[in-house]
């Protein structure tokens, strides 16, 4: 019997929309995205994502899976070097802005038609435990997770570029059926959990759990 896989410490899902979902936002969606996408990018200015292919739109798109601009991340690190500990509002800020830029990805990608709130996780739903920095997180770590994490930078590359192309078919799916097909619809929220667990790993620096290579939970 094949073992079953542990589950990873960083947890993400979407509600898939068991309804139909609205034509016109969907029509329109790079559109209306524009406001959020702009209060995000204030939010994480100056931050360095894998998505700078492409410009802006598709730097905030992205800022979910790689982002660390708004992020604090080099004080982390400084502070599990030296103190071994890790700042719990450093890490809620942390970690409410890496959900805020979810539910920013989640709308442009189609997978939700509520237009994504600032304070409240709607349907996207994002849990990374808080970690206890003595006992969970080897104070070394964090000077060369960004470099041990290289090989998924790579791999997000591609799945990053895959998920555009599945989001456009989806987009055309949406106008004539009012419904995201379901396989696509996993797809694309697998990329995005895939980003974010290194994200947690290699950013955040929440865990010292190498992130799968898998799109699963």
């Amino acid at each position: 019997m094949a073992q079953a896989q542990a589950p990873y410490p960083v947890q993400f899902s979407v509600d898939y929309p068991n309804r139909p979902l609205n034509k016109l936002s969907s029509a329109f969606r790079i559109l209306a995205v524009i406001p959020i996408a702009i209060v995000s990018a204030l939010v994480s200015s100056g931050s360095l994502s894998l998505g700078d292919i492409g410009g802006e739109t598709a730097r905030d798109i992205s800022a979910g899976i790689t982002g660390v601009g708004g992020w604090v991340f080099f004080a982390v690190v400084l502070m599990l070097l030296f103190r071994q500990k890790y700042p719990r509002w450093w890490f809620d800020w942390n970690v409410a802005l890496l959900r805020f830029e979810n539910r920013v990805a989640s709308y442009l990608f189609l997978l939700r038609d509520e237009y994504p709130a600032t304070d409240d996780d709607q349907a996207v739903h994002l849990v990374i435990p808080y970690p206890d920095a003595k006992q969970d997180l080897n104070r070394w770590l964090p000077l060369v997770k960004w470099l041990l994490a290289f090989p998924h930078y790579i791999v997000l590359v591609v799945l990053v570029i895959a998920m555009v192309v599945v989001s456009i078919v989806a987009w055309f799916s949406i106008l004539f059926t009012g419904r995201y097909p379901k396989d696509p619809f996993d797809f694309v929220v697998g990329v995005l959990r895939w980003g974010n667990r290194v994200g947690a790993y290699a950013f955040l620096l929440t865990t010292d759990k190498y992130p799968p290579f898998r799109l699963s939970p």
